[in-house]
């Protein structure tokens, strides 16, 4: 640093630090009052030794909480794999599509992506069309599940966007897939 800048800075900071501002003017400043308003109550905490309250919705409004961020649910199963140079959807995924299939077709103005995957074997042509062709068979599924057409959009990358860099089989494996995404 520059002489010159510690010096402006050490001006500077001693003028503005002792409350005198060499560009303020002698001008009153309105003040407006604000009430912060909130729409959540407190709530009392359950333990005897504190004085703690905790603020969030009440009990008389909707919760806000959606089947989609639950952990536990199958909803929260977002990434069907596949089987080298497959489409077929192994029956472990059965309840993941059968949940996402019943949520759509339940919240009709909910729509997802559904991208197919594959892993850098074959061509990238051969990979983009295997890709597509999974992500239209969780499609089907879905269909056949309740879901509606218009809720669902395919998209395929290929091999163009794998989720594991490496070039043995556990890479490819978690490279062979669809992902579903609200």
């Amino acid at each position: 640093m520059s002489i010159r800048l510690l010096l402006i800075l050490s001006l500077s900071s001693l003028l503005f630090g002792c409350g005198m501002n060499p560009f303020a003017k002698d001008e009153p400043v309105a003040v407006e009052e604000q009430s912060q308003q909130t729409t959540s109550t407190p709530v009392e905490m359950n333990n005897d030794n504190s004085n703690a309250q905790a603020y969030g919705t009440d009990d008389s409004s909707t919760s806000a909480f959606s089947p989609l961020d639950d952990p536990q649910s199958a909803l929260s199963i977002r990434v069907i794999y596949f089987e080298y140079n497959s489409n077929e959807i192994s029956s472990e995924y059965r309840s993941a599509i059968e949940a996402h299939s019943a949520y759509l077709s339940q919240n009709i103005t909910t729509s997802i992506t559904l991208e197919g995957h594959a892993d850098e074997r074959g061509s990238r042509e051969y990979n983009l069309a295997l890709g597509e062709s999974r992500a239209k068979a969780v499609k089907k599924q879905m269909l056949l599940l309740g879901a509606s057409s218009s809720q669902i959009r395919l998209v395929s990358y290929g091999e163009e966007r794998p989720s594991d860099d490496g070039h043995d089989e556990s890479s490819w494996q978690q490279n062979r897939r669809v992902e579903i995404l609200y």
